[in-house]
């Protein structure tokens, strides 16, 4: 597996990663940044001093003739080095915490800028960036301030391994040559280790995201139905542990290996401290060092043991953190998945057609084609309606109005100007649109509404106007706070004496799917005065008395306006300008309704009776009064109203 793909280059990485999190917290929190350096200089060079005036204070008591004074300042001095380091331990808690959430929420701020910049769909259609963008979220909380504590944890360690190891040269040159070298093959340990980690993450990210899956449709309440009815609850409950056992079966032969490593670590640490220690003794005893340096010779070796150990894990460490922290850098630094016209040019408003002209599109390289050459002309102020077979290339040609893609081949045109060559927020900004699949947001009924046009989410008129447009306004007045009502249960804020009102705007209600569909429909109305309306299966939730009322109201608000409708249901379509129908990614049949079901060998024709024929009477039933061909015996199915 290569760098690219598990996140594990090493030089390269980790020095881009260090770089690229200590901008992060310069311009997240300069100050603390500087403080903590401060404190990593007085935490670094303090235990040295220390144990210096240690060694001193001991000769200065075991001379023949002890010197009171010095010895007091001695004292003194090692009291003030102890409230430094005491002191720069709470101040650097201190700045540490207030850097890690200024990088924490600067980082967050960044990453999450960088997916919004991605003004398409085809990046979030790939599994391996859903795989990123988890590590990425990860590290963007913690990786940035890891590294940036590893790098001053290293100044600290460094100028501490300096001062010590300068000690044990003074005292025992090969003791100081044995401990630099006990420390290689402790880096070379942890540097591996922390790469297999990193990699790991990477290798078990698809599996961690399955389990999240499997725990989600155990607790969604609306997977809830059908887990229950067929008894799901079992299945997905295996799967999701299956996930976490491969997981943690990896993690525990990684484990396993640490172990090793970290016993051999220690005991060929202990058998370094206990050989220095056995030469301080018995150089003292042949009287060749001092009581005091004695002191500062174990002190210097404990000191430099335990700086070059945390060096050692200190640098591992943030290696492994600078090494996910590249998924980060990868999705800040990604590029629109969508071109950005060299030239831009200005959008104006729709004046002539819209036009789709020999495009092309498919979901992938390997992919089958969905549109297949299509020719399509939408003049301005008129209503088209596109019906078609499932998999056809409605929804598809709806995503491309809308510039959620781009063609492989052909273009669409704004009044004869590719829209590839318009800034693609100007082009949304025109358009107004009710998707099937739309969204059931954890808001309050008026922000559910209002989202369809940010600008106004906060004008109760409009927000009001388009639910009445869309037959939803006496539903939302009957909820327990009306138009603030939570539209959730997923968030809880509130207790149980707070009034009635209250704790339904914060506890929130259900709605029907039929309820959901309105005030999804109200959403894209709250987009008045635009150049392109697109109805994707707009009553699809809908009971037949609600559709009509819905349509028919749809039909005055498109009246004169330029729209497009994709539905199944060809009685909404019927009275649209120009119908076409779609099949195999080609404009297969086009007119309005009576030219096309005057052809009844056409597609349309065939559709349009198909459906009819459901809404008509069925014959007389036979004498025992079951319609006829039918059994006593006949299965029982119940329709929810």
């Amino acid at each position: 597996m290569s760098g690219d793909d598990d996140g594990t280059e090493s030089g390269v990485s980790v020095v881009r990663g260090m770089k690229a999190a200590y901008a992060l917290a310069w311009q997240a929190c300069p100050s603390m940044l500087f403080v903590q350096l401060v404190m990593a200089a007085v935490g670094g060079v303090a235990p040295v001093a220390t144990a210096w005036l240690t060694k001193v204070a001991l000769d200065e008591l075991t001379a023949s003739h002890p010197r009171t004074g010095a010895l007091m300042w001695m004292a003194a001095g090692i009291g003030v080095l102890g409230i430094a380091m005491a002191s720069s331990s709470a101040v650097t808690t201190y700045a540490q915490g207030r850097a890690r959430r200024a990088i924490g929420l600067l980082s967050q701020d960044r990453l999450f800028d960088a997916v919004n910049r991605m003004s398409g769909l085809a990046r979030l259609e790939e599994p391996r960036f859903h795989d990123r963008l988890r590590l990425a979220q990860q590290s963007a909380e913690h990786a940035p301030d890891q590294l940036v504590q590893m790098g001053l944890s290293s100044l600290q360690g460094t100028l501490g391994i300096v001062g010590f190891l300068g000690t044990l040269v003074a005292i025992n040159p090969i003791m100081a040559g044995a401990a630099l070298a006990a420390a290689a093959p402790a880096m070379i340990a942890h540097l591996t280790l922390s790469r297999r980690r990193a990699g790991l993450m990477w290798r078990t990210s698809p599996g961690m995201r399955r389990k999240i899956f499997y725990q989600m449709l155990l607790t969604d309440l609306q997977a809830a139905k059908e887990v229950r009815l067929f008894g799901l609850g079992s299945f997905l409950h295996g799967r999701m542990l299956t996930e976490l056992r491969a997981a943690n079966n990896a993690e525990d032969r990684l484990e396993r290996g640490v172990v090793r490593v970290q016993v051999f670590l220690a005991v060929l640490g202990a058998l370094l401290a206990a050989g220095g220690l056995l030469w301080a003794m018995h150089a003292a005893a042949a009287r060749t060092i001092s009581i005091g340096d004695v002191s500062v010779f174990i002190g210097a070796l404990a000191g430099l043991q335990s700086g070059l150990s945390a060096l050692v894990q200190g640098i591992a460490m943030g290696h492994q953190s600078a090494l996910v922290f590249h998924h980060y850098l990868t999705v800040v630094g990604s590029q629109d998945d969508l071109a950005r016209p060299s030239q831009p040019r200005e959008l104006t408003p729709l004046s002539h057609s819209i036009e789709l002209r020999d495009v092309w599109f498919r979901y992938g390289e390997d992919a089958p084609w969905v549109l297949r050459g299509l020719n399509l002309t939408i003049p301005y102020g008129t209503s088209l309606a596109v019906v078609g077979l499932n998999g056809a290339g409605k929804s598809t040609l709806v995503k491309l109005l809308c510039r959620f893609y781009d063609p492989q081949r052909g273009a669409v045109l704004w009044d004869g100007v590719d829209i590839r060559d318009i800034p693609v927020a100007q082009l949304r900004q025109r358009i107004g649109a009710v998707f099937q699949d739309y969204m059931d947001y954890d808001l309050t009924a008026a922000e559910n509404i209002g989202l369809g046009d940010l600008a106004a989410i906060d004008d109760t008129d409009r927000v009001r106007a388009a639910a009445e447009r869309a037959g939803v306004h006496e539903i939302v007045e009957r909820l327990p706070a009306g138009y603030q009502t939570m539209l959730s249960r997923v968030f809880h804020a509130g207790d149980e004496e707070d009034d009635k009102e209250e704790l339904a705007r914060t506890t929130g209600v259900h709605l029907s799917g039929g309820q959901w569909q309105r005030l999804a429909l109200a959403r894209g109305l709250m987009r008045q005065g635009r150049d392109l309306m697109i109805l994707d299966e707009p009553s699809s939730g809908l009971d037949a008395e609600a559709e009509a009322a819905v349509h028919d109201r749809l039909r005055e608000l498109r009246a004169g306006s330029t729209s497009v409708l994709v539905s199944h249901r060809l009685s909404a379509v019927r009275r649209a300008d120009r119908i076409v129908v779609v099949q195999d990614g080609r404009i297969l049949e086009s007119g309005d309704h009576a030219s096309l079901i005057a052809f009844p060998d056409g597609v349309y024709a065939r559709l349009f009776r198909s459906q009819a024929e459901g809404y008509q009477e069925d014959p007389a039933p036979s004498a025992d009064g079951a319609p006829p061909g039918e059994s006593e015996t006949a299965p029982t199915t119940v329709t929810a109203g």
